[in-house]
């Protein structure tokens, strides 16, 4: 969690008068479980929430002070890595300035927060991805890995893959569910890895497949294997490298959010995300719809008390999940496909980075409402706050 969120700290911007020092405490509070962007989604709430108040400051509004200091391709981030081809911020600011213009025109409280996400374990560990594609007796391609699918529809994209790069039917292929029987182990299903990693691996194994079909059907290839793996290598933290690859790939993304001038709820939610290539568009947008309701709870009502001995205090059902009725009347997500990225078709996935910049873009639009800042979460004395 330490290193993601320096490595992050500094947001996706091409300023390099960056310094940050990260600390780890022992504590007795309960450990957390697995939350989209952990690490990242606090410092983007600092960084993005400095940033709107510096672009207050200097008069320009938060669309312009982001546009002036997004990094583009070839730019260099503040933690030292030049960035690819396929580096899309500046696109997914484009892609929201229409909402954003036609909110301020109409006088609505708007906030905007941009973030950037890592796909890849990264900093020099080891971050392997494998594929095996086994034809079998029914002279289908079954794919095997032990990458997990855990709702980000891994199958789907390994067999989209599939059909992409071996040029076959989606009624040729059948995605066997991950084991650790038969299938090669492809790593944690965590890093926002899984599109990009096991997809490179899976794109690898099609190449030798393809080459075995030449002149050929899949009936005759019964019981011939073809397997796939890929590395991502990075370097590690602290390398005496002049442009350290701290990731293999990063994402990109802007979200807006406009408020309710009468009741103050949110009225529309606005993300565009860079994916590379989107392996299948209505995935990814059902992604980025559930990642910002995720992260509009941990902007608005979720909250986890412990008293004096690190003891919770709260039952679940009184935490402040997101409830289905809070969510707004429009989420509007936007896929922004940037070329570039020469692994897995150009995917570099999407995950985490759905609930990373939404708390600061939600508390953006707060202080635009009544002109104060928020700067502890939940956000206070809002219409989603607690009634004491």
């Amino acid at each position: 969690m330490l290193e993601r969120a320096c490595t992050h700290a500094a947001g996706p911007y091409a300023y390099e008068n960056f310094e940050i020092e990260g600390r780890a405490y022992y504590t007795n509070n309960p450990p957390a479980g697995a939350f989209r962007g952990f690490g990242v989604t606090q410092t983007c709430f600092a960084t993005e929430t400095l940033l709107n108040e510096m672009a207050e400051l200097v008069g320009i509004s938060p669309w312009e002070i982001r546009y002036r200091n997004a990094i583009r391709p070839g730019g260099v981030l503040p933690n030292g890595q030049i960035v690819g081809a396929e580096t899309g911020l500046v696109e997914t600011l484009e892609a929201v300035k229409p909402y954003f213009d036609e909110a301020i025109k109409n006088g609505e409280p708007v906030g905007l927060a941009c973030a950037m996400k890592n796909a890849g374990v990264g900093v020099g560990l080891p971050d392997w991805g494998r594929a095996k594609l086994i034809v079998e007796d029914d002279a289908k391609v079954h794919i095997y890995s032990g990458a997990s699918c855990i709702g980000q529809g891994l199958g789907t994209v390994l067999t989209q893959m599939v059909v992409t790069n071996a040029g076959l039917s989606p009624d040729d292929i059948v995605y066997e569910r991950s084991n650790t029987w038969i299938a090669p182990d492809s790593g944690d299903t965590s890093g926002s890895r899984q599109t990009l990693i096991t997809g490179e691996a899976c794109r690898r194994a099609c190449e030798k497949l393809v080459e075995a079909l030449e002149g050929r059907q899949l009936r005759d290839l019964i019981g011939s294997e073809f397997y796939g793996e890929y590395l991502a290598k990075t370097d590690p933290l602290g390398a005496d490298v002049p442009n350290p690859v701290s990731h293999v790939a990063y994402g990109y993304a802007t979200q807006m959010c406009v408020l309710d001038k009468e009741t103050g709820r949110i009225k529309k939610l606005v993300a565009a995300h860079d994916v590379g290539k989107a392996v299948n568009p209505l995935s990814v947008e059902g992604q980025i719809e559930g990642g910002m309701v995720m992260s509009m709870g941990f902007a608005l009502t979720e909250k986890y008390p412990i008293d004096e001995n690190c003891k919770p205090t709260a039952k679940f059902g009184t935490l402040g999940l997101f409830k289905a009725d809070q969510i707004p009347p429009e989420i509007k997500a936007i896929v922004v496909e940037k070329p570039g990225l020469d692994l897995a078709n150009g995917a570099i996935g999407i995950g985490e980075i759905t609930s990373i910049p939404t708390a600061p873009a939600i508390a953006e639009a707060y202080y635009q409402l009544d002109g104060r800042r928020r700067f502890t979460l939940p956000l206070d004395n809002t219409p989603y706050s607690k009634k004491k």
